[in-house]
Order: C-alpha cells, then sequence, then structure tokens
C-alpha cells in the first residue's frame, strides 16, 4: 500500500513536470497561431515547470490529486475572430492532455506486446496507466467552468457581451471558491470528476488497444 501511495505521489510530481508545461504551452502555442503573441511573448511557450506553476494550484494537484497552473494570458483582440480564438485557445490545454493520456497507453501496448521482462512491465504499467489517468483527470477537470479553469474560458467565449463583464466581476473570487470545493469534495469521498474521467480513459484505452 506505500509503495502504491507513494507510485501515485511520484507520478503527480511528474505530471507537474511534463503535463502541466505541455497543456499551458498547448494554450500560449495555439493563441500564437491563431494572432495572438501575449503568452509567447510572456515565455509560456516553454517546457520549464515553474513559468507555468501556480503555488494553490499545485498543492492541491499534489495533496488532492487534481489541481491546475498559472492560466496564459491571452488578449482576445489580436484574434481575427475573438471569441472563436477564445474558445480554440481554452481548447488546446485539454486537448494536449488527451493527446498525452493516448500517447501513455499505446507505448503501453506496444511494451506489453513486445515481451519485456515481468517486473519491469510492472513498473511501467502502472508508472503509464497513473500518467494517462491523470492526463484525462486533468482535461476534464479543467473543462468546469469555474475561473481559472479552461471550462471558464469558454464560457466567456459565447457569453453575450452585456454578461462578459459580470462574470469578470467576480472571477477573482472564483479560484478560493474552487479551492473549497475541492476539498469539500476530497473529504466528502465524491468526485463526479473521477467519473467523467473513468469513461474517457476507458475509451482512449479501448482505442489504443487495450
Amino acid at each position: 500500500m506505500q509503495n502504491d501511495t507513494l507510485t501515485k505521489f511520484l507520478v503527480r510530481v511528474i505530471a507537474i513536470i511534463l503535463c502541466f508545461p505541455i497543456h499551458e504551452s498547448a494554450h500560449a502555442w495555439v493563441a500564437a497561431k491563431l494572432g495572438d503573441p501575449t503568452g509567447r511573448n510572456a515565455g509560456r511557450i516553454s517546457l520549464n515547470p515553474v513559468v507555468h506553476m501556480d503555488m494553490w494550484g499545485t498543492l492541491c494537484f499534489l495533496f488532492l490529486g487534481i489541481g491546475y497552473a498559472r492560466p496564459v494570458p491571452v488578449n482576445i483582440g489580436n484574434f481575427r475572430r475573438p471569441k472563436a480564438g477564445f474558445a480554440l485557445t481554452a481548447l488546446a490545454g485539454p486537448v494536449s492532455n488527451l493527446i498525452m493520456a493516448f500517447l501513455c497507453l499505446l507505448v503501453l501496448r506496444i511494451f506489453l506486446q513486445g515481451g519485456a521482462s515481468a517486473g519491469f512491465v510492472d513498473y511501467l504499467y502502472t508508472g503509464l496507466i497513473y500518467a494517462a489517468y491523470i492526463n484525462v483527470s486533468l482535461a476534464v477537470f479543467n473543462m468546469i467552468p469555474i475561473p481559472p479553469l479552461d471550462g471558464s474560458r469558454l464560457v466567456t467565449a459565447v457569453l453575450p457581451d452585456r454578461l462578459y463583464g459580470l462574470f469578470l466581476k467576480y472571477e477573482r473570487y472564483s479560484a478560493f471558491a474552487l479551492l473549497i470545493l475541492l476539498f469539500i469534495m476530497n473529504r466528502a469521498g465524491v468526485s463526479p470528476v473521477s467519473a467523467v474521467s473513468g469513461a474517457f480513459f476507458g475509451s482512449l484505452a479501448r482505442l489504443a488497444g487495450l
């Protein structure tokens, strides 16, 4: 049990080092491709995890198993179609997580079919399964429509202009509300994110041939 807990914690650390930078870099890269260089100019197309870390989001991820990074700055005025550009930029992060999850499962299938030694496969299986599931969970979690998560940016992309300002007005308080929600869900043992993540994970595993 202790080994299993340690493995989960180590995979979470690796996820912070790898998954968060790729997720946030995807936002900045797509935004730049669509005409907004703000994130790129801020150095957010980077695999350096420190550039992307949010203190509270990182702590939540390490100890609660789910969290978030510092949002990439976006100037929607630079997009030719502002709302569409904002929505596509928001989707880029979760999509990158799903791609990483699929690649983890694909690599696992290749090793399982390659006849690697049993001990090595056990460690590889545990690590890649956890890594894939964490990526799926990050994608699902980030689609919750509460700032600073990506789902909130999708909401702002479709809101009428008269409601957009009202949404931004309360955005500063929402991160605190999100932390409270995470704590309550963790204590209650209730996680809608896990249920949805499990469904996505199963679909990706079947797609990868597992």
